[in-house]
């Protein structure tokens, strides 16, 4: 709702992504589960995206802000699927600063910082690895026969969610 101000009126999609996240959890190597887990949204949205007529993808990552958003890993993470979609990534060039002085500006600093255990925070491993191969990521996934029914699951369970300008701010 904050957002809507600048986006105009759009539709948040919550998707059910425990199950994919502990599966994968437990049948990979914890140093890559943080990259693997981004791969599998990825493809999710993908799904997501075909579903609703979408046009691109944008994500908030930033270049190496953490482990995650390294060169290597970006690269894997976008070649998870064929997207046939633009992944834009109006973040990628700014620094952790930058991009506080814009939350506080168009007022999302303060929702940001709130505490809440969420993927990130309850299953990152505390060394994950950050110049993953993509022989070594496609190598684990292969070792995970089930995961993309349980992501088909996640994109066909997804909670929509109309945002508009000047709805009242309690869910």
């Amino acid at each position: 709702r904050e957002l809507a101000e600048y986006t105009g009126n759009c539709q948040l999609f919550v998707v059910p992504y425990t199950k994919p996240q502990e599966y994968i959890r437990d049948n990979a190597p914890d140093v890559l589960f943080t990259v693997l887990m981004r791969r599998s949204m990825l493809r999710i949205a993908k799904l997501v995206a075909d579903q609703s007529e979408m046009e691109a993808l944008i994500t908030g990552e930033s270049l190496a802000q953490v482990a995650s958003q390294t060169m290597q890993a970006l690269a894997a993470t976008e070649d998870a699927c064929t997207l046939n979609l633009p992944i834009l990534r109006p973040l990628i060039g700014m620094d952790k600063t930058e991009i506080i002085a814009i939350s506080r500006k168009i007022g999302t600093f303060d929702t940001s910082i709130e505490p809440y255990e969420d993927c990130c925070t309850i299953f990152t491993p505390p060394h994950p690895k950050t110049k993953p191969s993509l022989a070594e990521i496609e190598a684990a996934e292969a070792g995970m026969p089930g995961l993309a029914e349980l992501e088909r699951i996640a994109a066909e369970t997804v909670e929509k969610i109309p945002i508009r300008i000047g709805d009242d701010p309690e869910f």
